[in-house]
């Protein structure tokens, strides 16, 4: 059970997504690795004819239909192409047959599925103002953790950025900006 893993990793309560209430919230991040292409849909095994948990499926329509941010990063913005038609993503670059970018022809199924695929760096995020989803390529890319980091870290400002989060005082904001 996923639920009962979470919570040992995270050693603590973990709630099913159907007790998620978007309005509590001012953005929502969901993270990539083999959990996003397997348990929270199923393009690992299926590819572009994925399906979507219905949980994660109902919170990410939610947050786009009250105009909250969505954060994704890695393999997770195939969820954002599935669910958001003509949304623009990043997995970084589309070109495949690279060491560097082993998955590339993940950018194939995202326009396939209706999405718009943008070509991006690993230290850079895409914005799509438009559906208010950030992306970044993350570990779609062979490459430094350092620069994984700085993807991710764009990704997270230009969330807080659209989300208009004011929780910190001026001079925090712009020590963390």
């Amino acid at each position: 059970n996923v639920l009962k893993e979470s919570a040992r990793i995270a050693r603590g309560k973990i709630s099913s997504l159907d007790a998620l209430n978007e309005e509590q919230f001012d953005a929502m991040f969901i993270p990539g690795g083999f959990g996003a292409a397997k348990n929270l849909s199923t393009f690992a095994t299926e590819g572009t004819d994925m399906s979507v948990d219905p949980g994660v499926s109902k919170a990410v329509k939610a947050f786009h239909a009250n105009s909250k941010p969505i954060g994704m990063c890695c393999i997770a913005p195939v969820i954002a192409a599935k669910l958001i038609p003509g949304v623009e993503v990043t997995v970084g670059s589309d070109q495949e047959g690279t060491d560097k970018w082993p998955y590339a022809g993940t950018a194939g199924a995202i326009n396939a599925m209706g999405g718009r695929h943008v070509v991006t760096d690993v230290n850079q995020a895409h914005v799509d103002q438009k559906n208010k989803v950030v992306t970044t390529a993350a570990f779609m890319c062979e490459t430094g953790i350092h620069e994984i980091h700085d993807g991710v870290g764009e990704m997270v400002k230009e969330v807080m950025k659209l989300s208009k989060i004011d929780f910190l005082s001026r001079a925090e904001h712009n020590n963390y900006l």
